[in-house]
């Protein structure tokens, strides 16, 4: 029986016959991989997932954890699982060698998360922070706190967190309070407060590795002042054994709509419950210089940008799944035009409004997987490319749409979720069915990491316009030559092209006539929509790279491909028009309008 977490032959063909991820083999840093070995290990992954994260995703969601003021208590059944995710290997993978990893191709690590995110984003949602965590200081930490932290996160043995907002701050992380003072032994101690921490506490693993921003007495103001700190919830000895309890601890869980297997705290930094050393503040290790804690943390944020899209991206898949499941075994109704009741009823999927809901499903999950991988790959490419010039192109392409990989999943398979549970009819919000949890679950993604819109004002505001727009000049330069080579097979693939040209055109005439008249508050004004046009061209453009790929294959797989792809560009790309139009014109509405009439 086909999974209904992800499609195996739809990976398959985006990693082997899209991505050519094989040619990542004749690098150095992946040079002791192959087909096989990816092969082994999106199996392993399709097997773990299914067996020990996918039966506990309603168990979680039943029963999310609870805190008795001293503890906090999380179901058994994830930390087994995430000792299970450790055991065979899965949660370093993708790691360096030097700590202990296998070195395989972030794009293959990519794909094999996504069986976990479709089967439980609540309990996956601690291994990916950690490993974004552990990442995080493989690029920016000493040798000594590497040893130290990174190679049990790598075992499994600890997980780690990223410690950014505070009540008062929100998302302005340049209005943060939390302090860090020098302790004149190279340590320092924080005191403050972090809200919506993710993982804040839990005993499913030995220790708690917090990723914390904070300011030092006396540093510049503003973001400009923000240090990086490392603030375990357990002490780590020299030896490697666990020492005292450090003052770091969890206020109250926020209780939240989706992902509720995932704890989600306020945390407090030396309140004085625990005086480590007999002093008061939690401990805390600078990483790296002093002030350069947001530049540091950017390297988790942006990798965890893209695993909340690959999360968004993978909840709507299985979702598509379990409604194209229920589609062909649910029977409702007869075909238009059937006159006797006497007749057999049809199975939905010969209505052609349900054929409708699913085939935009299919076009946004689909889409957006795509889309994950590529930024993936993309990744692979700024670590290992032959060349500087490589490795430069494809930062600047990822940086790009990093803000893209971010937000249009998050929209577009919530709306899939949404659909899902339209196909269901009056079942679909019925917790008896996985799709109503689904869609809460993705609901989050809009929010993470990040909100919707500040990934526009983002991608408007700084990816469009850095350095004379270089990054998004690459991008239409990039997706033009997927233009000239549909064009160059005619047919359907020649009318796609010729409607993405279009629409890249106004990708970058949008972008300019924006900033025509130099004010931010103008320019900005209508982000959003920018962002929202110009991810449905990328998508397009993806769409148009797989039936490229598909092109003179045969089977029911590749007419879904150019039936998804068909209605992507009939569909869904001329809403793009509309969005262009108004960002084009400076419309001011949301600008001028009064706070007082609201």
């Amino acid at each position: 029986m086909a999974s209904t977490l992800l499609s195996a032959r739809d990976l398959q063909f985006l990693l082997y016959e899209w991505l050519d991820v094989e040619a990542l083999t004749r690098r150095p840093r992946y040079a002791d991989h192959s087909k096989e070995t990816f092969d082994g290990a999106l199996e392993l992954a399709e097997r773990v997932a299914t067996d020990h994260f996918a039966p506990h995703n309603k168990l979680n969601d039943a029963n999310e954890p609870r805190f008795d003021g001293e503890r906090v208590h999380v179901n058994p059944e994830a930390k087994k699982a995430l000792e299970v995710y450790a055991e065979t290997g899965l949660s370093s993978i993708a790691m360096d060698a030097s700590v202990g990893g296998d070195q395989i191709p972030r794009v293959v690590f990519s794909a094999c998360n996504a069986y976990f995110q479709a089967a439980n984003l609540g309990t996956f949602a601690y291994a990916s922070l950690t490993n974004g965590n552990a990442s995080l200081l493989l690029a920016h930490g000493s040798p000594e706190q590497v040893d130290t932290f990174v190679h049990p996160m790598v075992e499994g043995r600890f997980t780690g967190t990223m410690c950014l907002s505070e009540p008062q701050a929100g998302s302005s992380l340049s209005d943060i309070t939390t302090r860090a003072e020098p302790a004149g032994d190279g340590t320092y101690r924080l005191f403050g407060n972090k809200m919506w921490i993710s993982g804040g506490d839990h005993e499913l693993t030995e220790n708690i590795v917090h990723l914390v921003l904070a300011k030092i007495p006396g540093g510049p103001p503003g973001v400009k002042g923000i240090s990086l700190f490392i603030v375990p919830k357990y002490l780590v000895e020299a030896d490697g054994t666990l020492g005292e309890r450090n003052d770091v601890v969890p206020a109250g869980l926020n209780h939240k709509m989706g992902y509720r297997g995932t704890v989600n705290t306020l945390l407090n930094f030396g309140e004085g419950k625990h005086t480590p050393g007999g002093a008061p503040g939690a401990v805390g290790y600078l990483v790296g210089e002093p002030h350069q804690g947001l530049r540091q943390m950017f390297h988790m944020m942006d990798g965890a940008r893209i695993g909340v899209g690959a999360g968004a991206m993978a909840v709507g898949y299985t979702g598509y799944l379990k409604s194209l499941a229920y589609t062909r075994e649910r029977l409702q109704g007869r075909p238009l035009g059937a006159k006797d009741p006497a007749q057999p009823q049809v199975p939905i999927t010969e209505h052609t409004d349900v054929r409708r809901m699913l085939l935009a499903q299919k076009s946004y999950v689909e889409g957006a997987l795509a889309l994950v991988l590529y930024c993936a790959r993309l990744v692979d490419d700024k670590a290992s490319a032959e060349s500087p010039e490589e490795s430069e192109r494809a930062r600047l392409l990822l940086d790009v749409l990093t803000p893209i990989v971010k937000s249009w999943p998050s929209q577009w398979c919530l709306e899939a979720n949404s659909l899902a549970i339209q196909v269901h009819g009056g079942y679909g919000y019925t917790r008896e069915y996985d799709v109503e949890q689904h869609y809460r679950d993705n609901r989050l993604n809009a929010i993470h990491e990040g909100t919707h819109g500040i990934q526009a004002l983002d991608l408007l505001g700084r990816k469009a316009v850095l350095d004379g727009g270089a990054r998004l000049t690459l991008l239409v330069e990039t997706a033009r030559t997927t233009v000239a080579a549909a064009r160059a097979l005619g047919g359907v693939e020649a009318e796609y092209a010729q409607l993405l040209d279009a629409a890249l055109t106004r990708t970058t005439e949008a972008a300019t006539a924006a900033w025509s008249e130099g004010d931010p508050a103008v320019a900005l004004a209508n982000a959003t929509p920018y962002m929202e046009a110009v991810g449905h061209v990328v998508v397009a453009w993806l769409w148009l790279e797989q039936l490229l790929a598909a092109h003179g294959k045969d089977g029911d797989f590749y007419e879904g491909k150019r039936a998804a792809a068909a209605y992507f560009f009939r569909h869904e790309l001329p809403r793009t028009g509309p969005q262009f139009d108004l960002v084009s014109s400076g419309e001011r509405t949301v600008l001028d309008v009064s706070t007082d009439v609201l």
